[in-house]
């Protein structure tokens, strides 16, 4: 009786490779957020006073935000500083994810690398910066005229906090529209022609998307979906610019 056939350990070494690379990676992605942390965490509550200052500037005289979870004003200070954290850390994280994956891009893929890393950090904060400087400073003082008579409006300072993380992730993903659009475009996933077909669904779905993500209010939804479309548009611009060369070659 013949014994078993014993699993080649050729092909089992490049995965251990590929999963202790992998770890290594997360590794210093997770130390690149946790030194950025420990670095600005003495600074939280100057952190938190900024990110509130947008709805603080619109409340009443003698008004004030409030804690109803006993450990609230501890703990949400820490989550804006590992918030921030994470923004400053995020090109740290993303060398790392390319530093994976680059062993297994084409040459002309990896000169991609670079500038889609650049464009995605700076458009993400762009987002977040249109978010904080134009639409809070709007969608507050629309909500402060809109209090009824008697009513005070004094607002929870975790619940706060999660409305504006669910606002600076909408619009921060939204400004990556054209990096999205311009990857799939050269690397041969949609051409040029579908994405100008597709204007129509676009100028649907940035509502759509917009009536999900912002308050259920007309001002805020069009300030979210008006850049969205705007946004795409000047990715179809920069794949017309760049013409159908792009495609071929992936095709290729």
């Amino acid at each position: 009786m013949s014994a078993p056939l014993l699993e080649n350990p050729e092909q089992t070494q490049p995965l251990m490779e590929h999963l202790l690379e992998l770890r290594r990676r997360l590794v210093w992605a997770v130390a690149g957020i946790g030194l950025c942390f420990v670095a600005i965490v003495p600074f939280a509550q100057q952190l938190y006073s900024f990110v509130a200052q947008p709805l603080m500037s619109v409340l009443p005289e003698n008004t004030s935000m409030i804690a109803t979870d006993v450990v609230a004003p501890f703990f949400v200070p820490i989550k804006v500083a590992l918030m921030v954290a994470f923004l400053l850390a995020l090109p740290h994280t993303l060398y790392q994810i390319w530093a994976f994956v680059a062993p297994a891009l084409y040459q002309n893929e990896k000169r991609l690398i670079a500038p889609l890393i650049l464009s995605s950090v700076s458009l993400f904060a762009a987002g977040m910066a249109f978010c904080y400087f134009l639409v809070f400073p709007v969608m507050f003082q629309f909500f402060a005229g809109m209090t009824p008579i008697g009513v005070s409006m004094a607002t929870d300072i975790d619940k706060y906090l999660s409305f504006i993380l669910t606002m600076f992730l909408a619009f921060g993903l939204t400004f990556e529209v054209p990096v999205a659009v311009v990857l799939l475009n050269r690397m041969g996933v949609v051409p040029l022609a579908t994405l100008q077909a597709a204007r129509p669904y676009v100028i649907v779905a940035a509502f759509v998307i917009a009536a999900i993500f912002t308050p259920p209010d007309v001002l805020s939804q069009i300030m979210l979906a008006v850049p969205m479309i705007l946004l795409y548009e000047l990715g179809v611009l920069v794949c017309r610019m760049g013409g159908e060369k792009s495609v071929e070659k992936s095709a290729e």
